[in-house]
């Protein structure tokens, strides 16, 4: 597979972990899609390999996204500035404590909007809780078994 498709690959991943913030965006079949892509052009086991874990790390997180309250941002009184910084967030703690630091990342998002638009710690806390009580577990995980399977895709690419 060449570079441009790589690149592409990349940004179809990078699309659906955008998507996952946006609602009525299906964030993690484009996920999965671009992953289906790039299996059925680089047919090497590793490439499969990724295919089957990222299907069973989105069929879990369905799994689990089921257990959990439904998405209602909206009525939380989250802004799309909030899912921005928690989106963000999550990418930067990914990066810098990798898999696990994409939790906390996404709730420090999540408080660091909150604490702009309210001024006041205790009001950003109580905020921040809101938020993930009324959809951020969901959006959380969605947005975790996403940013897996792109770390998986770019550990492939990069030393597979």
């Amino acid at each position: 597979m060449g570079a441009w498709e790589l690149l592409l690959v990349g940004v179809v991943l990078s699309l659906g972990i955008g998507g996952v913030l946006v609602p009525g965006v299906p964030g993690p079949w484009l996920v999965w899609a671009a992953v289906l892509w790039w299996a059925l052009q680089d047919p090497e086991p590793v490439a499969w390999w990724i295919l089957v874990g990222a299907s069973l790390v989105l069929l879990a997180a369905q799994g689990v996204r089921w257990l959990l309250p439904p998405r209602r941002f909206r009525q939380s009184g989250a802004t799309r500035r909030t899912a921005v910084y928690a989106g963000a967030g999550a990418l930067v703690g990914f990066c810098v404590v990798p898999v696990i630091g994409s939790i906390p990342g996404f709730i420090g998002g999540i408080y660091l909007a909150e604490r702009l638009r309210l001024g006041r710690h205790g009001a950003a806390v109580a905020a921040t809780r809101t938020v993930m009580r009324a959809g951020g577990w969901s959006v959380l995980t969605e947005l975790f078994a996403c940013l897996l399977i792109a770390g998986a895709w770019l550990g492939a690419v990069i030393w597979g």
